[in-house]
C-alpha cells in the first residue's frame, strides 16, 4: 500500500497556486464545497516516487486573521489536524507582502515547506533571493519554483517527502523583544503550574502563551471554567498591560500585527537583494544613510558620543546646587545636634553616603533619555542589523546587540533580554559579555573620576572613552570565549526593522521616571543601609585613649594651622583602626600592585552589593578623613589630592569589568542556569578586571612617569 501525504495549499490570491496544482496533477482534479459551506474547494493527487500526493487547494487569503468566508475557513482547516502538512505558496516578485501571510503559519506550529513561485520573474525583474539564509531564518524548507516554466517541481516533490518522513520540529518565528519577554513570563507561570488542564489541550506552553496574548476566543472558552483561570488571569492581565505600555495601544491585534510587519520587514532585508533598486520610501531613504555600509557605524559612533557628552555636560550644572544642597544639609545638622556620634551618623553616614549617589541623578536621567529616544524611533533595530556582520566575527549573534545595548542602563533588564537568543550558546555568551558594557550604576563611579582628573569640556569625551574601551574589551572576550568555552556554529540573525517614527513621548517619559524612581529607590534603601553600614564600621570600635592622646596635643597646639594637621591626623588613624580599616587593611595586599590603598580596596569591596555604594563608601571614608577646605570644595577634589592618576586609572578599568551588584548577579544565576554559572562570571570578570586594571596602571605610570 502506498504511502499517503495530504498537503494543505496555502497563499494569498495570485501567487499561482491553481497553475501549480494543475501543472503537478494534470486531469486528475476534483472541484467542491467544503462541508456545510458553499465555498469551493479544489483536490487533486497525484503519484510520485512511492507516495499518493492529495493536495487540497485552500482559498486564497491575505491573512488568517481576516473576516470574509473564505479566510476564516482557510484558518480553520490550517488549524485542524485534518493535513499532514502546509505548502505556502509565495510570489517571488513580492514577497514582503506574502511573508505576512506566511509569518501567519509559522505561529500554527505545523510542518510547512514555503514554495518562492515566480522565480523567473524575480530573476527577470533583478530581484535576487537568497534561498538559503531564507531557510535558515525561518527554520522551515524553502524551493525556488516555477510553475509556468515548471521549474524546480521535482526539487519541490521530493522536499514534501523528506519534510513528510521528519518529525515534527519547531519554526524560528521570534517576536519583538518585549512580546518575547511577556510569552516567557507567561510560560515560566505555566510550567511552575504544570496543570493537567493546561497539558489535556495538545499545545506547547509557548503555543498557549502565544494564544491567551493574542486574546485567542476558543482557548479563553476552554480555560475560563477551570481552577487554574484564576491566577492565570492576573498573569496574563499583568503581561498585557506591559504590552498596552509599550506599545501606547489598547488593542492587542495592532500590537501583533505591528510586529508581524516588522519581522517579516527583517526577512526581507536579510534575504533579499534587488539589483534595479525600487523606488525609495522615506525610511529607506533614511535607511540609505543611516545603515550605509560604510557611513553607518561612524553615524552611531558619533550618536553615542553626543549622548555622553551631553551626559556629562548637561549633568554638571544641576550636580552643584544637588552637591550644595547636601553639603549645607549636612552641616547644619552637625552644628543643631549635639550629641557628635548622632550628629556624625547622620551627617557623614546618612547625608554624606545617600548624597554622594543622588547627586548623579541628573547624569543617570540624561543617559536613560538618550537610549529611551533611539529605541522608540527604531534606530536601535537598524543599529543591530548594520553591527551584525561585525558582532559575528567576534562570536556574538547579531541580536545580542539589544541586550549588550540595553546593560549600559541596567544589567538586570539586559539579562533578560537574552532569552530572545534561541541558541544556548549564544545565550550563555551574551550573558557573559553584558557586564563589559558599563550599566548606569558605574556612571556616578566615572563622572566623579573624570570630573576630579580632567577638565570639564574633555571629560565628555574621556566618558565617552571609558564605555568605548569597556565595549571593545568584551568584543574581545567574546572571541576569546567563542574559541574555547562556547564553540559552535553561528545562528542565523533577523530583526525586527520598524518603520522611523517620531518619539513616543509617553513612553519615553514613562521610562525616565521609572528607571529614576528605581535609582532613587535604591539610594533612600539599599544603599542607606550600606552607607549606615559603612559608618559604623569606620567609627567603632571606640578609641578613647587615642581620642585623649590627640586632644592634650591639640589643646596645645600653637597654631591653627598645627591644630588642623592633628585634627586630621586624628581622624585617619580612627578610621585605620576600625573595623572597616581592618577589613581594608586585610585586603589591602591583593589590590597593592595596582596600586590601590585600603579605601579603595574596601569601596570595590562594597561595589559588590552595588556600584552606587563606591561613591557613599568613598564618601565616607575620604570625608571623615579630614575637612574639606576652599581648594577642594567636593569629594572630587579629595579624590584627586589623594590617588595618584595612573591609580585613578587602575581603579576605574577594574570598576568597568568586575562583578555586576548583586540584584543583577541574581538575575543573571537565573538567566544562565544555576549558581554555578555566577561563580564563574565572578571568577572571569575579576581576573579580566585585575588584567586589564594593571596593564591600565603601567602604561598610565609610564606616560607620566
Amino acid at each position: 500500500m502506498q504511502n499517503v501525504i495530504k498537503i494543505a495549499l496555502v497563499g494569498q490570491p495570485n501567487v499561482g497556486k491553481s497553475l501549480l496544482i494543475n501543472t503537478l496533477c494534470h486531469a486528475n482534479m476534483k472541484v467542491g464545497n467544503f462541508t456545510g459551506v458553499t465555498v469551493e474547494k479544489a483536490q487533486a493527487q497525484m503519484e510520485y516516487k512511492g507516495y499518493t500526493l492529495q493536495i487540497i487547494d485552500l482559498p486564497g487569503t491575505y491573512s488568517l486573521y481576516g473576516y470574509s468566508k473564505e479566510e476564516q475557513i482557510t484558518k480553520e482547516f490550517v488549524e485542524s489536524d485534518a493535513y499532514d502538512l502546509i505548502v505556502n505558496v509565495v510570489d517571488s516578485t513580492n514577497l514582503e507582502r506574502n511573508l505576512q501571510l506566511s509569518t501567519q503559519l509559522l505561529d500554527t506550529q505545523k510542518k510547512m515547506l514555503l514554495a518562492l513561485n515566480m522565480s523567473d520573474e524575480a530573476h527577470n525583474e533583478g530581484i535576487n533571493i537568497r534561498v538559503q539564509t531564507l531557510k535558515e531564518l525561518l527554520g522551515i524548507p524553502c524551493v525556488q519554483i516555477s510553475a509556468h516554466t515548471k521549474e524546480n517541481l521535482n526539487a519541490l516533490l521530493d522536499s514534501i517527502i523528506e519534510l513528510h518522513k521528519k518529525e515534527q520540529g519547531s519554526n524560528k518565528r521570534i517576536y519583538s523583544n518585549a512580546i518575547e519577554n511577556e510569552i516567557l513570563h507567561i510560560e515560566e507561570f505555566l510550567v511552575a503550574k504544570n496543570d493537567k488542564s493546561v497539558i489535556s489541550l495538545g499545545l506547547s506552553t509557548r503555543q498557549v502563551a502565544i494564544l491567551l496574548l493574542k486574546q485567542d476566543e476558543k482557548l479563553f472558552k476552554v480555560l475560563h471554567e477551570k481552577p487554574i483561570w484564576m491566577e492565570l488571569s492576573k498573569v496574563l492581565q499583568s503581561s498585557l498591560n506591559t504590552l498596552y505600555a509599550t506599545f501606547d495601544t489598547q488593542s492587542i491585534q495592532e500590537i501583533f500585527l505591528d510586529d508581524l510587519h516588522a519581522f517579516v520587514g527583517g526577512l526581507i532585508t536579510e534575504s533579499v537583494r534587488y539589483e534595479n533598486a525600487p523606488k525609495h520610501n522615506r525610511t529607506s531613504s533614511i535607511d540609505r544613510i543611516l545603515i550605509n555600509k560604510y557611513a553607518g557605524i561612524p553615524i552611531f559612533l558619533f550618536f553615542m558620543w553626543l549622548l555622553f557628552q551631553l551626559t556629562f555636560t548637561l549633568g554638571a550644572l544641576p550636580m552643584d546646587l544637588i552637591e550644595s544642597f547636601f553639603g549645607w544639609l549636612g552641616e547644619s545638622v552637625k552644628e543643631n545636634i549635639s550629641n557628635t556620634s548622632l550628629a556624625s551618623l547622620l551627617a557623614d553616614g546618612i547625608i554624606g553616603g545617600v548624597g554622594a549617589v543622588v547627586l548623579f541623578l541628573p547624569n543617570i536621567v540624561i543617559l536613560f533619555f538618550g537610549i529611551a529616544l533611539l529605541e522608540t524611533t527604531g534606530y536601535m533595530a537598524r543599529v543591530a542589523f548594520l553591527l551584525d556582520g561585525f558582532f559575528h566575527k567576534f562570536g556574538l549573534h547579531g541580536k545580542s546587540f539589544i541586550p549588550l545595548v540595553t546593560g549600559f542602563g541596567c544589567s538586570v533588564p539586559a539579562f533578560m533580554a537574552t532569552r530572545t537568543l534561541k541558541s544556548q550558546k549564544d545565550r550563555l555568551l551574551t550573558l557573559f559579555i553584558i557586564n563589559f558594557m558599563s550599566c548606569g550604576a558605574r556612571l556616578p563611579v566615572y563622572v566623579l573620576f573624570v570630573g576630579a582628573f580632567f577638565p570639564t569640556n574633555e571629560a565628555g569625551n574621556w566618558l565617552f572613552g571609558i564605555y568605548i574601551l569597556g565595549a571593545i574589551i568584551g568584543l574581545v572576550m567574546a572571541k576569546i570565549l567563542r574559541l574555547t568555552a562556547f564553540k559552535g556554529p553561528d545562528e542565523p540573525f533577523v530583526m525586527e526593522m520598524p518603520k522611523y517614527r517620531m518619539p513616543n513621548w509617553n513612553l519615553v517619559w514613562f521610562s525616565i521616571v521609572a528607571k529614576a524612581k528605581m535609582y532613587l529607590k535604591k539610594a533612600g534603601t539599599f544603599i542607606l543601609a550600606a552607607s549606615v553600614l559603612i559608618w559604623f564600621a569606620s567609627t567603632y570600635p571606640k578609641q578613647e585613649l587615642l581620642e585623649k592622646t590627640y586632644a592634650q596635643k591639640i589643646e596645645s597646639a600653637t597654631s591653627d594651622e598645627n591644630r588642623e594637621e592633628l585634627e586630621f591626623a586624628l581622624e585617619e588613624q580612627l578610621i585605620e583602626n576600625s573595623y572597616l580599616g581592618m577589613a581594608g587593611k586585610a585586603i589591602e595586599p591583593i589590590f597593592a600592585p595596582l596600586g590601590f590603598d585600603w579605601k579603595m580596596s574596601v569601596s570595590l569591596l562594597s561595589g559588590l552589593a552595588a556600584k552606587e555604594v563606591i561613591i557613599s563608601t568613598m564618601g565616607v571614608l575620604y570625608t571623615l578623613g579630614g575637612e574639606v577646605d576652599e581648594t577642594s570644595e567636593s569629594l572630587m577634589g579629595v579624590i584627586k589630592n589623594a590617588i595618584p592618576l595612573q591609580n585613578a586609572v587602575a581603579f576605574i578599568l577594574f570598576i568597568m569589568i568586575y562583578n555586576p551588584c548583586l540584584a543583577a548577579t541574581v538575575v543573571f544565576g537565573k538567566e544562565a542556569g544555576g549558581f554555578k554559572y555566577i561563580a564563574y562570571l565572578f571568577l572571569f570578570t575579576c581576573a579580566v578586571a585585575y588584567i586589564a586594571a594593571w596593564i591600565g596602571s603601567v602604561i598610565f605610570g609610564a606616560m607620566l612617569g
